[in-house]
């Protein structure tokens, strides 16, 4: 798996202040860490970042100074050269050699939300219908880049909602046997079926993702702070953007400062060279002076805040489409 927690503080399970924590297949975002402590629900206002799980499939959006002391750039070269050639693996194995353009146009992706809760209110985490479909409008213009980004084939339609009242569940911990529990009663569908978690999170992540991978696991899917959703009280993170960031993880991207200055990075090639995670909006950034363009500071895989955040590139679309099609389709 390839799970990533992101702390709040950090904005980028992604997972948002970058404290990066390895699991297998997921992506988590995580809060800042000098303001929770494991296990808790976050109560505190966010900077976000991302810190991976033990589950070296999940990634996670955690807030600046989330806990863990995880390495910020979560998968190390040789776990990202390995994921790198999995997908070339699997893709010629799906596809042979067929080029992108021989993907679907529009690939329509079926959603289940899962709305955990204590109990019936909204301070419970119960959120109102409103909130879950501004997070698809936003969701579905962020993959259409309306903003000016790459216009992605990818399309997000709910096929379910699901209200969850379990105080065993909630907060959501992850890497716990509660989570694990949750999953393995609420996940439905294939690999092609995205199962988005929205509820009050541990550790101060704004939430957290896997990695597609082979072999379908419950674990497989997307856990996002309730709040972080429009309309929520999670600023400056509460625009939708977490759900979009967690997602490109789920369709195997990486955060736009994997690696550093050295190496391929994020392994992508029109997202320049970053070495570490920016936060906030730091306009003109240059963090890799020997290498070509400025900061990706604007892509929704940074760790930004939600306002500065508004594009994926051609390449990243690329990569999403090849790891659809090798694993998901």
């Amino acid at each position: 798996m390839g799970l990533h927690r992101i702390r709040k503080s950090l904005r980028s399970v992604g997972v948002a202040s970058t404290a990066v924590v390895l699991l297998l297949g997921s992506m988590v975002l995580v809060a800042n860490p000098a303001l929770a402590s494991p296990a808790t629900a976050s109560t505190t206002g966010p900077s976000a970042g991302c810190v991976q799980l033990a589950v070296a499939d999940s990634a996670a959006r955690a807030r600046p100074g989330a806990p863990g002391g995880h390495d910020p750039n979560e998968l190390d070269a040789p776990e990202a050269a390995q994921r790198n050639r999995d997908l070339d693996a699997a893709y010629a194995k799906r596809v042979g050699v067929a080029p992108f353009s021989a993907a679907p146009r529009k690939i329509t992706i079926p959603v289940v939300v899962h709305v955990i809760s204590r109990d019936r209110t909204r301070e419970g985490g119960n959120i109102p219908r409103a909130m879950i479909d501004a997070q698809f409008k936003v969701l579905n213009a962020a993959f259409d880049g309306v903003d000016g980004g790459a216009v992605t084939p990818f399309k997000f339609k709910l096929k379910k909602l699901n209200r969850v009242i379990n105080p065993a569940w909630y907060p959501i911990v992850a890497e716990s046997p509660a989570e694990t529990q949750m999953k393995r009663s609420l996940r439905t569908g294939g690999p092609e079926t995205l199962n988005l978690y929205l509820g009050a999170l541990s550790d101060d992540l704004l939430g957290w993702a896997t990695f597609p991978q082979k072999q379908l696991t419950t674990y497989d899917g997307v856990v996002v702070l309730s709040e972080s959703l429009p309309g929520g009280n999670e600023k400056p993170y509460n625009e939708g953007d977490t759900g979009t960031h967690e997602v490109g993880h789920w369709l195997n991207l990486f955060h736009t400062f994997q690696g550093g200055c050295a190496g391929e990075g994020d392994a992508v090639a029109d997202t320049p060279a970053e070495a570490e995670p920016a936060f906030g909006c730091p306009t003109g950034r240059d963090s890799c002076v020997s290498r070509s363009g400025l900061d990706p500071i604007h892509n929704f895989m940074n760790y930004t805040v939600d306002a500065c955040m508004d594009r994926f590139t051609a390449g990243q679309v690329n990569r999403m489409v090849k790891a659809w099609q090798a694993y998901r389709a």
